[in-house]
């Protein structure tokens, strides 16, 4: 069975390969490569002795991670956006403790990074036995919705194709 990194490695030989038949190392050209060698291994997984696809699994976690998170950016940028440019500040911000099921140093550290890297959020410190993460948030106005995005949202996706 090959790992996934020799398939994402295999992944990238054929996108490069796809690139040089068209003569273009264009975005586009580069994007429906990938598209195209993904397909590829895809259908031949079991010419490469994999039998249990997770770099398939990995690879379209990670589509759909990236996928959210960039949704998640433009909203949280529109909705601090419209409080800056408002005359009324509705805001209310306040802390919580979220409980990590994320265990490795890796996968606390990614996560608290990108609440940190989300406009309206910032990862403030982890409890010393890493199962508690502190997150300061400017909307605190339904704790337990918060607690919600953060658990089923960010980590969940998150650790999806980091395990």
């Amino acid at each position: 069975m090959k790992r996934p990194a020799g398939m994402f490695a295999i992944n990238l030989m054929l996108m490069l390969a796809w690139c040089g038949s068209f003569g273009s190392f264009a975005p586009w050209t580069l994007f429906t490569g990938f598209v195209a060698g993904f397909v590829v291994l895809y259908l031949t997984r079991r010419v490469w002795g994999d039998t249990e696809p997770q770099y398939f699994r990995k690879t379209l976690a990670f589509i759909s991670f990236f996928s959210f998170y960039a949704n998640a950016l433009l909203q949280s940028s529109i909705l601090i956006a419209r409080q800056v440019l408002s005359l009324r500040i509705t805001a209310r911000p306040g802390v919580i403790a979220v409980p990590l099921k994320a265990e490795r140093d890796v996968e606390i550290a990614a996560l608290a990074n990108l609440i940190t890297l989300t406009p309206g959020t910032l990862s403030l410190d982890v409890s010393e036995d890493r199962s508690t993460l502190y997150v300061h948030a400017m909307f605190f106005d339904d704790p337990d919705a918060v607690l919600h995005d953060i658990k089923n949202n960010f980590e969940r996706r998150l650790l999806e194709f980091l395990r």
